[in-house]
C-alpha cells in the first residue's frame, strides 16, 4: 500500500529555514522531519512512498538519491575509483520522487501523481510537516470498516498559550498550553481510494477547501479522531518545540524502536 506525503510546497511562514531547504527537509535531531513521517509509517509496515516534490525538488531528490550510501560501511578503492558496499543500515523504502510542480496547490500535487495511485484499492495520504503518534493500522482499519472514499484523522489543536483559573481577582492555577475548545481540525493523516482524483479540478485545486468539500456533499469523507499527540511544524517556534521533545528523549511521535 502506498503512502503519498505532499513536500512540494514553499513554506513561507517558517521562511529562516525554508529559504534555504524545502520544509520538510527541515531538520528534527539531525533527520528531516520527512524522514521521521516516513519512519511513523515504515513502523506499521508500509514502505512504499511517493513524495511530491515542488519547491527546491532537487534537494529531496538528492537526500534520497545519497541516503543509502551516507547510511552504509563502505570500501573505497581511490586507485580504481569504486567503491563496495559493506554493510548498509538505511531503511526498506521504496521511495518515488515526482516534480508536481512549483506552484502547485495540494490537490494538484494529488492529481499530478494518479498514475502511480491509480491501481490501488486505497492509499494513505498525508502533509511533509505534521508528527503524529497515531496508530496507522488502527486508521487503516477504521477506513476499511466504513467503505467511503475518504477518511480523514481529525486532532484537537495544541494550545499556543498557557491559561490563568482565577476566582474573582484571586488566582487559582496555571494551566501550561491547554488544548483547544474542543473543537477538532484536519490532522493530515488521511485514508484515500483512488476515486477521489475526480474531486481534483486540476492544478490550481486547494485539496482543502475545494475537494474535501465536495467530498463531503457527498457523504464520502468519515473523520477518525486521533486523542494523542499531534504537532504541526508551521513556524520556527513549532521546530524548537519538537527539537526539544527529541533531545530530551520524549519525543511522543517515535513510535520506531
Amino acid at each position: 500500500m502506498k503512502t503519498v506525503i505532499l513536500a512540494g510546497g514553499f513554506g513561507t511562514r517558517i521562511s529562516e529555514e525554508s529559504d534555504a531547504r524545502p520544509k520538510p527537509m527541515i531538520e528534527i535531531g539531525g533527520k528531516p522531519i520527512l524522514w521521521h513521517i516516513m519512519k511513523s509509517y515504515s513502523h506499521y509496515g508500509f514502505n512504499d512512498f511517493i513524495i511530491c516534490c515542488g519547491y527546491k525538488s532537487y534537494y529531496i531528490k538528492e537526500y534520497f538519491i545519497n541516503y543509502a550510501s551516507h547510511l552504509s560501511d563502505i570500501e573505497v578503492d581511490l586507485e580504481k575509483n569504486t567503491y563496495t558496499t559493506l554493510k548498509s543500515y538505511s531503511e526498506p523504502w521504496k521511495i518515488t520522487l515526482i516534480d508536481t510542480g512549483t506552484e502547485s496547490m495540494t490537490g494538484g500535487r494529488l492529481k499530478a501523481v494518479q498514475e502511480y495511485i491509480k491501481d490501488e484499492e486505497d492509499f494513505f495520504m498525508t502533509y511533509g510537516d505534521g508528527l503524529s503518534n497515531i496508530n496507522i493500522n488502527e486508521l487503516y482499519n477504521f477506513h476499511k470498516a466504513h467503505g467511503k472514499l475518504a477518511t480523514m484523522s481529525i486532532v484537537a489543536p495544541p494550545g499556543r498559550f498557557g491559561s490563568v483559573s482565577t476566582k474573582g481577582d484571586q488566582v487559582q492555577s496555571f494551566v501550561e498550553k491547554p488544548a483547544g475548545d474542543n473543537t477538532h481540525i484536519n490532522g493530515g493523516f488521511f485514508v484515500l481510494k483512488p476515486k477521489v482524483i475526480k474531486y481534483i479540478k486540476d492544478s490550481t485545486t486547494i485539496w482543502e477547501s475545494e475537494s474535501l468539500v465536495d467530498i463531503v456533499k457527498d457523504k464520502q469523507l468519515q473523520a477518525y479522531k486521533h486523542n494523542d499527540f499531534w504537532q504541526p511544524m508551521d513556524t520556527l517556534r513549532d521546530k524548537r518545540l519538537l527539537e526539544k521533545y527529541w533531545h530530551d528523549g520524549n519525543a511522543p511521535w517515535k513510535v520506531w524502536d
